[in-house]
């Protein structure tokens, strides 16, 4: 039988997006160009492994290059960069479409405000019009205030300045970078996350319910 897309090279894969047979060549060059590949796709799963990384160019504006994340800041607010991937992963799982570019996308324009914000003062929102962006500013920013919220409740003060969550940001829009393809539909991002909270699938709901998205896994 011939392959489902090009119907010229004979079938040798099954491919999940499309529920049919397609051929090694279709595979490798319309995985998350056209095809909508989900991350148990075991051919997916073994391009992420193969994938020469992306050159990574730290002066690109999308980068943030003048923030500055040395690694005593890393240190000091893990618990909170871990919490945000967290929220970021059970994203993921409530909306199987979300896309790397989604993800960088929505953190750029957090980042953005926060660069206003701690420039100036003043608070400024750019509106998008993508809804599952939307979701993202939205429950990454909750995610935040929680965190600001338990710092109150320990402390009795709160320690997180608007300075450390750009930089946070900036540190997770970075690791979205040197984790993506770049590809339309990527989701190298996603799939990393996986690996690094295998448990979150199972425990998203236990960890919500007691605020686990900002607690070291």
């Amino acid at each position: 039988m011939s392959c489902a897309i090009c119907h010229l090279r004979k079938e040798k894969r099954f491919c999940l997006a499309l529920h049919d047979r397609i051929c090694p060549q279709c595979c490798g060059e319309q995985r998350e160009m056209t095809l909508d590949c989900p991350s148990e796709c075991p051919y997916l799963q073994q391009a992420y492994q193969h994938e020469k990384p992306r050159p990574f160019d730290e002066q690109a504006d999308e980068l943030f290059p003048k923030v500055q994340v040395r690694e005593d800041f890393l240190q000091q607010h893990e618990s909170l960069i871990a919490g945000l991937l967290q929220t970021l992963l059970r994203l993921a799982h409530t909306d199987r479409n979300l896309t790397d570019r989604e993800v960088i996308s929505a953190l750029t324009t957090m980042a953005r405000s926060y660069q206003t914000l701690v420039a100036s003062g003043l608070v400024y929102q750019q509106p998008t019009a993508n809804p599952a962006q939307a979701a993202i500013i939205e429950t990454v920013g909750k995610a935040v205030e929680d965190f600001r919220r338990v710092e109150q409740q320990h402390l009795g003060y709160t320690a997180l300045r608007d300075a450390d969550v750009l930089r946070a940001l900036v540190f997770i829009i970075r690791l979205v970078h040197l984790n993506t393809s770049g590809r339309p539909l990527a989701r190298g991002f996603i799939y990393f996350l996986q690996q690094r909270f295998p448990a979150q699938g199972a425990s998203q709901e236990a960890a919500a319910q007691t605020g686990g998205r900002i607690i070291l896994p």
